[in-house]
């Protein structure tokens, strides 16, 4: 008996601390603007504001960030208040136009709209193009989600968002009812149409996706079993057969003296997973190189081709050793995570020297569909506290007056689905390196980085490129010859500087070279 009152006490407080909450899409008879929120929160930015309206509503928000300041601070009185009454006070615009979109609450300017609809009743050109730009964040943290897939349901037009979250795509104006992917490990799938995004700089928000505790605890796999099998299956998983990867390619040095940035798009014939990665081709579509003034030189300590490093992280193509089934004497795995992408469960390895290995080995994590096996994403980087003694393998051409010694090294590697093959997306390094002349009293760091984000894939009439069109991948970009187009990127797509490198090209006033 007193367990049962126990019981219905819990009830009835739970019933009155928890309101009831009717979601916009619960309320028949009303315009979707119209519907009566009962809105609990006092105070907060007005990110924090208009998450909690999404929480309430059961929309998602897609607004242009420089209209709506997600910093500013917001005071609202609790109480009864139609959507529409409830986004005026929160973004403080009175004029500001909403539409519903399925499961989106778009917000614009009425200009905006004015442009939108004349857009949309034109005919517009075959050949011409439309961008869709933005900020990819985490619902919960307002922090950006980095390294995001952007892509193109149904094509194989994909970018990646960069450090500070941010992504651009230019897309033909063919695809504007076309549905924009948005995608990362750990995160619900978002979806919207892509001309609800065109023309503006919108800030999306994608959700963690939770997974049960008692998945985690029952799920435990064996790492070694299951690195075997998605070796085994390569075959099934991967890219077999030639194709054409259009990619954007960036490599950077910065140090004191300056700053040295070459960016490009390349056309690469990539080859298979159990083809030889000499056999591969790369030829440049377009080029630039900045150079801060005074730093005209490159570094005397050269790195290896960044390119053909590029090549060379293709990881289920060139095997690491943390991925040789030989050579598990000399690393230790573990089962640390399960986590989703694309509704799909994530098996997360991480992996490390085994104790007493003083070799310059890596340490890091896999992430490996739980389903086919296939490797998704792997992050790693050498072991910091034998990173020094990896400086034969970064470094050559190094000056008999410098000494180079490496800090850290940091790798980042990612897989795209595409019509049932997984084909490399995106690689990123990361190398801090500190430098010291003979007879010179004090070092400097230089940080030096390249990335490659494969943006479209083509896999028709797939032929070798002619010897004069092709450059050696063993090459530095840098002393590629080319010629400047001052209308530059033109219709290719291209991952957008992270907030520090415009920040270092403003700093030195970087020219065209």
């Amino acid at each position: 008996m007193n367990r049962l009152r126990l019981l219905i006490l819990l009830f009835i407080c739970s019933v009155q601390i928890c309101p009831v909450i009717m979601r916009a899409q619960e309320q028949p008879g009303l315009r979707p603007e119209d519907v009566i929120i009962h809105f609990d929160k006092k105070k907060g930015s007005v990110y924090q504001m208009i998450g909690r309206v999404s929480e309430l509503s059961g929309y998602y928000f897609v607004y242009d960030s420089q209209i709506v300041d997600n910093d500013r601070v917001v005071k609202i009185i609790p109480g009864d208040y139609t959507l529409k009454e409830l986004i005026r006070k929160i973004t403080g615009k009175i004029n500001i136009e909403i539409s519903f979109q399925d499961k989106y609450i778009l917000l614009f300017l009425p200009s905006d709209k004015v442009r939108q609809d004349k857009e949309l009743v034109n005919t517009a050109p075959v050949d011409s193009f439309f961008t869709i730009a933005g900020t990819i964040l985490d619902r919960i943290t307002g922090e950006p989600v980095i390294y995001a897939t952007i892509n193109v349901a149904g094509t194989s037009l994909t970018t990646v968002s960069n450090k500070n979250g941010k992504f651009m795509m230019r897309l033909p104006d063919s695809l504007r009812r076309d549905t924009i992917r948005f995608s990362h490990i750990g995160y619900v799938n978002r979806q919207i149409e892509a001309s609800l995004l065109d023309g503006r700089n919108i800030d999306f928000f994608l959700d963690q996706k939770i997974i049960p505790l008692q998945e985690i605890v029952v799920r435990v796999v064996d790492p070694i079993t299951t690195i075997r099998e998605m070796i085994r299956r390569r075959d099934q998983n991967n890219q077999i057969d030639p194709v054409y990867m259009t990619t954007f390619f960036r490599e950077g040095i910065e140090d004191r003296r300056g700053m040295n940035l070459t960016e490009a798009v390349l056309k690469i014939y990539k080859t298979g997973i159990f083809s030889s990665i000499n056999t591969e081709q790369v030829k440049v579509l377009k080029m630039r190189h900045l150079i801060s003034p005074g730093n005209n030189d490159s570094l005397v300590t050269r790195l290896k081709s960044s390119i053909n490093s590029c090549q060379m992280l293709d990881l289920i193509k060139n095997l690491p050793d943390f991925m040789d089934i030989f050579n598990q004497d000399y690393y230790a795995f573990s089962h640390t995570d399960i986590t989703v992408l694309d509704n799909r469960r994530v098996y997360v390895f991480s992996f490390e020297p085994r104790e007493g290995i003083t070799d310059p080995l890596f340490l890091g994590k896999l992430y490996v569909d739980a389903e086919n096996y296939a490797l998704l994403k792997a992050t790693f980087e050498i072991n910091p506290e034998y990173v020094e003694k990896s400086a034969n393998v970064l470094i050559i051409r190094q000056s008999r007056n410098i000494k180079t010694v490496p800090l850290s090294a940091k790798y980042d590697v990612s897989y795209l689905l595409l019509n049932g093959r997984y084909y490399l997306n995106h690689v990123r390094a990361d190398l801090d390196l500190r430098i010291k002349k003979k007879r010179k009293l004090f070092s400097s760091n230089t940080h030096v980085w390249f990335e490659m984000v494969n943006c479209q894939i083509d896999t028709v009439n797939v032929k070798r490129f002619p010897n004069f069109e092709k450059i050696s991948t063993k090459d530095f970009l840098s002393e590629v010859a080319y010629v400047y187009d001052e209308n530059f990127w033109g219709n290719f797509n291209a991952i957008l500087p992270e907030e520090t490198l415009k920040e270092l090209i403003r700093k030195y006033n970087l020219g065209k070279n």
